[in-house]
């Protein structure tokens, strides 16, 4: 089984960034290149946050409901028009 390194704790409290160079700007878990897409995968099939962090060793709890918290937030901001008409 591989190692896995633990990573530094993100700088400033942020958990979730987006960098043109990592996985084409999607955003993902900093210091890592899991995407907040990848995680609710996990999450959607079921996966539970401990198993995923158990999984995935380089993600913690709070980088899971990091990941959660920006989806919200991004569903939050969504705009939806009506366009049938």
């Amino acid at each position: 089984m591989a190692t896995h390194r633990k990573r530094a704790a993100p700088r400033r409290g942020r958990r979730i960034v987006c960098d043109p160079a990592v996985l084409g700007g999607k955003p993902v878990v900093e210091g890592t290149r899991m995407s907040v897409e990848q995680i609710l995968g996990l999450l959607a099939r079921g996966m539970s946050p401990a198993r995923i962090t158990e999984s995935y060793p380089i993600l913690t709890a709070a980088d899971v409901r990091a990941a959660v918290s920006f989806a919200q937030q991004a569903v939050r901001d969504e705009v939806v028009l009506d366009v049938s008409r």
